[in-house]
């Protein structure tokens, strides 16, 4: 008499042996999975997120070869940039007055009430309370006040800052030789920079000059930037557009010389940590360095530099006409004391670690020459 149920050689030789019933316990499938693996097609919440995950590397792989696939028709415009030519100079001085003038005019609001707490420590009792304060009184205009300014002056002065600095780098360098040029590759980046950016603010200063007393006023004494030249060349001269030169030298090549150099330092040991060397990379990541280094270079920027950027704001605030450079700097400094100094301190190290991020990220991002070595 056959059995009700056929035997399992029976069915194995039908249908297959898909669950392993034929085989040892724990032995692994034709398709390499053990028979206690969890089949992840039965549970939908798995599924969704490998599709997720997939998804998103897929999307990531394709805007990096967007980003890529962009610059390269960029660059094929503008036809290859040999090395420290002078399509290479012109090169980094429009990237320079990019990075500088764009970014310095977005972080307006936050230079504003910066400038007008440095002058008056009083005025405001933080920065949200600031700005709530400032829209109610003077409108969204008023968040905005001393962008123009900003913009004429911050896009000349990264102009110069990064066009010299390139020059200054191949110059001295030259100068140096090979080798010295390596070895002391820090202090040649110091000497660039500060070189560069004694000509910036020459460039810079007078429209530093009219930001300032714009911003530093309530309500504004100009309605913008040529209102604000007139305004003090018919009262002071032209001299009375220079007057922060010494403070503002005091601000910005102390700065800049920690911009260049901690960025490339910053920059090159972060490669340094990562697997690979920055050729296996692509232009996206490079970029996510350079801003992530920038960043972090602003905020020893923000440190070095804050003492003499409150000076800054007072002597443009408060200089007497004909009064002395060291008169006004030491009356200024028996009124707020050492400590007056580091008045608004944080929301600088925010908006000049932005500001500085923003920048390097802007520059290099243009052209792959532009990334300091």
């Amino acid at each position: 008499m056959s059995p009700l149920i056929p035997k399992l050689e029976t069915l194995q030789k039908t249908f297959g042996d898909p669950y392993n019933l034929g085989r040892p316990p724990n032995s692994p499938k034709a398709d390499g999975a053990t028979p206690r693996q969890a089949r992840l097609e039965l549970y939908s919440a798995y599924s969704v997120v490998d599709d997720a995950k997939n998804k998103a590397k897929k999307l990531s792989a394709e805007a990096t070869k967007e980003f890529e696939a962009a610059s390269q028709k960029a660059q094929a415009k503008t036809g290859h940039i040999e090395l420290y030519s002078g399509k290479y100079y012109a090169a980094c001085t429009f990237g320079g007055l990019l990075a500088c003038g764009l970014t310095h005019t977005a972080v307006t609001p936050l230079d504003l009430v910066k400038t007008r707490r440095q002058v008056d420590s009083k005025l405001y009792k933080g920065n949200f309370q600031a700005w709530g304060h400032i829209f109610r009184t003077e409108g969204f205009r008023g968040i905005f006040t001393g962008w123009s300014p900003t913009f004429v002056g911050y896009s000349a002065q990264g102009a110069f800052k990064y066009g010299w600095y390139e020059y200054f780098k191949k110059t001295y360098s030259d100068m140096a030789g090979p080798e010295a040029a390596y070895k002391y590759k820090t202090v040649l980046y110091l000497s660039a920079s500060a070189s560069a950016e004694f000509l910036a603010d020459i460039a810079l200063c007078p429209f530093e000059s009219i930001k300032v007393r714009m911003q530093g006023t309530i309500p504004s004494q100009y309605t913008g930037t040529l209102h604000g030249l007139r305004a003090i060349t018919a009262k002071e001269g032209v001299a009375g557009l220079y007057k922060g030169l010494y403070p503002l030298w005091g601000r910005q090549i102390p700065y800049t010389m920690m911009k260049f150099a901690s960025f490339e330092t910053i920059v090159e040991k972060i490669y340094d940590r990562l697997p690979g060397t920055k050729s296996d990379y692509s232009k996206a990541a490079q970029t996510g360095v350079s801003f992530a280094g920038g960043y972090l270079a602003g905020i020893l920027c923000a440190v070095v530099s804050h003492p003499a950027d409150v000076m800054v704001s007072k002597i443009n605030a408060y200089r007497n006409p004909g009064e002395a450079f060291g008169a006004v700097t030491s009356r200024i400094y028996k009124d707020i004391g050492f400590a007056g100094l580091w008045n608004g301190l944080p929301v600088r190290i925010v908006m000049i670690g932005t500001l500085t991020g923003l920048q390097w990220m802007t520059y290099v991002s243009s052209d792959p020459h532009l990334e300091a070595a």
